[in-house]
């Protein structure tokens, strides 16, 4: 691989990184995602993930825990080799997506109970934390009908790689 082309694969996994670290996850996590979106074989066992990203076995064994709890990878092992592999879930986009809807659940909840703290007392803070309740209202109802939406467009075929 030339040296620009090995440039270009860094800064796409450092773009992958920022992004996770942009929705609260740690940049490292986001660099195992970025690395398996492009590797090839699309499976990488723990040392080549370290490898491949320059980091550490304990970097790479607390980040890949992490990525199979949120269903993003998945681990498997094949015949005959002693050390196990990570790819992609191929439903794992859509599990995260579920997890963004129980936030958006948690976070109205969080206002509901701000705002019950709150009666009785000056608007304060009560105006924009009703706004935001609201706003998550609005999400959590209008979230899983377009989760549902894409499930009936992927599972019908309608979804078209551009």
């Amino acid at each position: 691989m030339s040296k620009e082309r090995q440039a270009e694969v860094r800064r796409f996994i450092e773009e992958v990184g920022i992004c996770f670290e942009e929705m609260s996850l740690p940049r490292m996590a986001g660099r195992i995602i970025g690395w398996l979106f492009i590797s090839d074989p699309p499976y990488q066992s723990s040392g080549e993930l370290a490898e491949a990203l320059m980091a550490s076995k304990g970097s790479i064994s607390t980040m890949t825990r992490l990525l199979i709890q949120f269903n993003l990878i998945e681990r498997f092992s094949l015949p005959g080799i002693r050390h196990d592999y990570f790819r992609i879930r191929p439903t794992g986009w859509h599990h995260l997506a579920k997890h963004r809807g129980d936030q958006i659940k948690t976070m109205r909840q969080l206002c509901e109970h701000a705002l019950e703290l709150l009666k009785g007392k000056a608007q304060g803070n009560r105006e924009w934390l009703e706004e935001m309740r609201d706003m998550y209202a609005f999400f959590e109802r209008e979230f899983p009908i377009l989760v549902e939406r894409w499930e009936q467009e992927f599972k019908g075929g309608k979804i078209k790689v551009r």
